[in-house]
């Protein structure tokens, strides 16, 4: 091995072994909480686009079986079925570099819980999902409160991370591999044309690129986290 990568490992061996675990551990019962807080940040994505570009949410649902969906009144449909997908892929890069590159975990991780609590108490009407939405707003505010700012640290960047390396998954599972569902990128192509499998590639290759950069400019000093922080 190369001193190269020796230091690399040496340096940012805490968020490998992050990444390797919830990998290893994705479709367990251990991170379905995770799973389900990325459904919800998908849905957020098209709640905001349609909110941004004039529209009006008018469901917003989230289910046990990590399945979601928002139904929306006007705004840009182009803008808002595209989101989905690129926002959480922002919303989880935003996280992760807040974590990395920043020192406003606590901050941050708080901002975070107070934002799901809002989204949830405005727009989700479904007991499980309102269940979901203020317990996570509430975990997330305790740990932000009461915990050493290191826990706060490790959550944005386990949330950050895994929301994000999980968008190119979803695309390539619901708009390539599973082209005849009824996805984002199906609705896209009906809706203003083209074909289900090239919006699928084109969002995939733009979160592709994103990721890298988003890691190439966070790991550009050491990522682990201090044991005494």
């Amino acid at each position: 091995m190369t001193s190269r990568a020796t230091n690399f490992l040496r340096d940012h061996w805490q968020l490998l072994l992050l990444v390797a675990l919830v990998y290893a551990l994705w479709r367990t019962p251990v991170l379905l909480p995770l799973r389900l807080l990325t459904v919800f940040f998908h849905e957020s994505a098209h709640a905001l686009a349609t909110i941004l570009t004039g529209g009006t949410v008018v469901e917003f649902v989230i289910n046990a079986n990590e399945s979601g969906h928002v139904l929306s009144r006007g705004g840009s449909r182009f803008i808002t079925l595209s989101a989905g997908y690129l926002g959480s892929l922002l919303i989880g890069a935003a996280l992760f570099l807040l974590a990395v590159r920043t020192r406003w975990d606590r901050r941050s991780l708080g901002a975070l819980g107070a934002i799901i609590a809002c989204i949830t108490l405005l727009y989700v009407r479904s007991l499980f999902a309102l269940a979901f939405g203020l317990g996570t707003a509430a975990a997330l505010l305790s740990v932000a409160y009461w915990l050493r700012p290191a826990f706060s640290d490790f959550l944005l960047r386990l949330i950050g991370a895994t929301s994000m390396i999980y968008v190119p998954y979803d695309i390539f599972a619901d708009t390539i591999r599973g082209a005849a569902a009824r996805s984002d990128a199906r609705m896209l192509a009906e809706e203003l044309g083209g074909a289900t499998v090239l919006w699928g590639a084109l969002w995939l290759a733009i979160s592709l690129w994103c990721i890298f950069l988003v890691f190439r400019f966070a790991l550009r000093s050491p990522s682990n986290i201090a044991l005494t922080k």
